[in-house]
């Protein structure tokens, strides 16, 4: 592998064990300095040639030359004023930009990482849909928001979710590469039910990722409970219909013993009413699962937040189902941090 191209330095973030071993061996160095150069970024979070201590000078020195460690530059950061979340908008090394979220709920601290720039699954209640598709983030784009986040906070994130800009499926074996990494003992060290990879229904990838057995955790956003309303807000519901999508998301709980995360964002008039939580309850008898409620966040198009008497009206019919079921308030809508609200814009760019 030809790390060092057009002599434009190569960014190490995103690079897996055997790479960094093979970009040691490339160099003149023995493959246990990959190991050690793992070491130092994924487990120690250490961005400074000068602070690894135990790699020889003419090791620093070729890498210096040739390699950086961040693909991405911290442009901007949000804070919310109602509860402690945070929005970083980030900056590709080809001037495209992404945010990402970090939220605290507690004891426990959730990032939510962007997959894509843009979006290409044009979902119509989602502020990203308006951006349309730019790019595929590499693996080590999605997971340097990890790391850039965890070395500016006090305390690391304990969960991260691959939730935010695009849809994580689209761009399947970056998003695996990065969740890799996330997980590789030796390294970052997040357990398997910390990583949640989130979807709005791919079926072949769901079938894919079903096949290959990965052991993080899996979220299907369904929000309708029949083709029509699906086809109204998801545009994707075309190519993948509810019927496949249920039939692969049946699939996944069943072979993979794990419980699937069922999303479903409430919308007004929309699907919101007690026969679709009728229907709803009646689609995910036979899946193991839990439902996530979450009140739709208001992006300034046609679609509006149900007030609470309908939710309540709605949580009504799913009483004593076989799933649990949560209502999970987006944190930092001020900031346009909650879910389906991420979007770049220009005042902000311009900041």
């Amino acid at each position: 592998m030809d790390y060092a191209k057009n002599k434009e330095k190569v960014s190490l973030i995103g690079l897996c064990l055997d790479e960094l071993r093979s970009l040691s061996e490339q160099v003149g160095e023995k493959t246990f300095r990959g190991q050690q150069l793992f070491d130092w970024i994924y487990r120690k979070n250490i961005d400074d040639y000068n602070l690894m201590t135990n790699l020889p000078g003419t090791f620093i020195t070729e890498l210096s030359e040739k390699y950086k460690f961040h693909p991405l530059v911290l442009a901007h950061c949000s804070e919310s004023k109602k509860e402690p979340t945070k929005k970083f908008l980030f900056r590709t090394e080809n001037g495209h930009m992404i945010e990402s979220v970090l939220m605290h709920d507690g004891n426990r601290s959730t990032v939510c990482l962007s997959t894509q720039v843009g979006c290409a699954v044009d979902c119509q209640f989602c502020a990203t849909a308006q951006m349309g598709f730019l790019k595929n983030l590499t693996a080590g784009e999605i997971i340097d928001q990890f790391i850039q986040i965890r070395s500016i906070i006090e305390e690391p994130p304990i969960n991260v979710v691959f939730m935010g800009m695009g849809e994580p499926f689209l761009n399947y074996r970056s998003v695996i590469q990065a969740a890799e990494l996330l997980h590789q003992p030796d390294g970052i060290n997040l357990g398997f039910d910390r990583i949640t990879i989130s979807t709005v229904g791919i079926v072949p990838k769901i079938k894919r990722y079903t096949q290959e057995g990965h052991r993080y955790k899996l979220a299907i956003s369904l929000n309708g409970v029949s083709q029509e309303q699906r086809l109204m807000i998801m545009p994707i519901s075309k190519a993948h219909t509810l019927d496949d999508l249920l039939a692969a998301a049946r699939k996944y709980a069943s072979i993979s013993r794990r419980k699937l995360t069922i999303e479903y964002v409430l919308i007004e008039k929309l699907n919101d009413s007690p026969e679709d939580a009728k229907t709803l309850k009646r689609l995910l008898r036979d899946i193991r699962c839990k439902l996530n409620l979450i009140p739709y966040n208001e992006i300034g198009g046609p679609y509006r937040r149900p007030n609470d008497d309908r939710i309540n009206a709605f949580l009504a019919q799913l009483q004593n189902v076989s799933f649990p079921v949560t209502v999970r308030w987006s944190k930092g809508t001020d900031i346009d941090a909650g879910c389906g609200q991420l979007a770049i814009k220009e005042n902000i760019i311009n900041d």
